[in-house]
Parts: structure tokens; sequence; C-alpha cells
């Protein structure tokens, strides 16, 4: 099992992450985003990493990749046993793709005009105050299903954890989240997970 990983990029951090939570047999291959090879468009035509590369299957997609490792690899298992509490969480995972890391992307973005500079700034607002309503949820709650670690830490963990490389700097109504992410950040996967480049994010 090979998967094809930007060292920065939140998306295949998300893939990184659930691999080591596994403490499976994998490989990483560093891919270069700024000049990617010719092999990664013939995976992906979109020529986005991550990439999971096992025996005839390729799969793209952080979302997709990592269920299907929970499923090929059920222990421990990451995503909830029953039907209507999994449908949830895919749920959650929809709305962190619609609301949270469409602004990342805003964020992450090479365009320099004067109108996406105005677009990051809106973009880290929206961040600042979606994560802000998530807080409420943690004074009470370990994780964001309760007492159970699961795909939804593992998917936002990646932002979590880039908030001051973004700008982002949450209000103080919102440090149980960020207890919350100190729980996450010293998880023995999530250390083995960071690149290089992922550990100088955070001073």
């Amino acid at each position: 099992m090979v998967l094809y990983s930007g060292e920065t990029c939140p998306f295949s951090h998300r893939c990184r992450f659930v691999l080591f939570e596994k403490w499976m047999d994998f490989e990483i291959h560093n891919v270069d985003l700024k000049n990617k090879p010719k092999e990664i468009f013939d995976m992906n035509s979109y020529g986005q990493v991550p990439i999971l590369s096992e025996r005839e299957l390729i799969l793209y997609e952080s979302n997709i990749i990592n269920e299907y490792i929970d499923e090929r690899f059920p222990h421990p298992q990451l995503m909830p046993a029953d039907p209507l509490t999994r449908a949830r969480v895919r749920l959650f995972l929809y709305t962190f793709e619609k609301e949270l890391f469409s602004q990342v992307k805003i964020i992450e973005s090479q365009d320099t005009t004067s109108t996406n500079e105005k677009n990051i700034l809106e973009a880290r607002n929206n961040i600042k105050e979606r994560l802000t309503q998530l807080s409420p949820i943690l004074t009470k709650n370990k994780f964001l299903l309760g007492d159970d670690f699961s795909m939804l830490d593992i998917a936002i963990a990646p932002l979590l954890w880039r908030l001051e490389y973004y700008g982002i700097s949450l209000p103080k109504s919102a440090a149980p989240l960020q207890k919350y992410a100190e729980r996450i950040f010293s998880r023995s996967a999530y250390i083995e997970s960071l690149s290089p480049a992922e550990k100088l994010m955070r001073k």
C-alpha cells in the first residue's frame, strides 16, 4: 500500500494520520506539489494528492481513502458500526468540506491578486466563526463523537494544526476546542503522521 502525499497538504495529512492510527505496513511517497510528476496525473486526472495505490486499486479524495482503509483494516475502528451514526458522521464530513476545507483551499491559493486577498480574509473569518460554533460540543465531550475518537477528529485535525500558519486566531470562547486539539496532537499516531514541514507550522 502506497500513499502519494504532499508534505504540507492538509488532505494528505488526514490519510497519513489514519495509516499511523492503524499501525499498518505502508509506504509514503512525497510529491512535490509545485512540480507534480506525470504519474500523479496518470493515477488521478485532477492531478491532486493524496492518492492511495494498492495492487490494482487507485483511490483519491482523502475521505474516500480513509473510509476504505478503515473498512479494509477495521482495528481500531474509526467509522461508527451503527448505520445511523455512520450516516451522520458522513454528513458531518461533507459539512467540513463545504464549510471549512473549501475555505482552506482559498487560503492556500497561489493567487496574489487584491481580490483574492479579500477572499482570504473572508475565508479566515469563516473558519474562525465555524470552529467557534463547534466549541460548545467539546465542553463535555472528549472528542466530536463523545468519548470515542473517530474519523471526524481525523478529518478536522490538520486544519486545527494549521490555524496559526493560516493566520487564524480563535477567541477565548473557543478554549474547549483548543484543549480538544491538544488532545489530538498528543496522540502518538498524530505525532508520527507529521511531515518535517508540518512540524515547522507551529511554534
